[in-house]
Formats: C-alpha cells, sequence, structure tokens
C-alpha cells in the first residue's frame, strides 16, 4: 500500500531529536515541540533567533520571575 496522499501527523514527521514551532494561520506562536529529554537550555540557535526577531521572547532574561504576566510556551 502506497503512502501517497495520506496526511501525516506532527509527530509522525518528527524525528527522536527533532524541535519544531508551531504557528496559528494567524502569525501568532502557538507552542513550541522540545524533544523528550530536552530543555529550553538546549534550543537551537535558529529558532532562539526566530523566536527573539519574530515572537519578541528573550531567552537570556533571567528576571522572568519578576514579570507579573509573563508568557507561556506549551
Amino acid at each position: 500500500m502506497s503512502d501517497e496522499g495520506k496526511s501525516l501527523s506532527l509527530y509522525d514527521q518528527l524525528d527522536d531529536d527533532d524541535w519544531a514551532l508551531i504557528i496559528s494561520s494567524d502569525n501568532k506562536l502557538k507552542g513550541m515541540f522540545i524533544p523528550e529529554g530536552c530543555d529550553e537550555d538546549e534550543v537551537p540557535e535558529s529558532i532562539v533567533h526566530i523566536m527573539e526577531k519574530y515572537f519578541g521572547i528573550n531567552f537570556d532574561d533571567e528576571d522572568d520571575d519578576d514579570i507579573e504576566e509573563s508568557r507561556t510556551i506549551h
């Protein structure tokens, strides 16, 4: 049976060590897929650049606890 014409889910398309950004149809960041076992300190530089430039998220900001309303990425 051919896979042609079948839609694959996001999870089916990712390898175990892949990262992904989920962006809505109105260009808003909905979330970031982080591979199992990885954390925020390991985010690839290309994703850091995209998130800083297009979504205003600063990974170097260590004072997140002082911000009353912080952004949450799922």
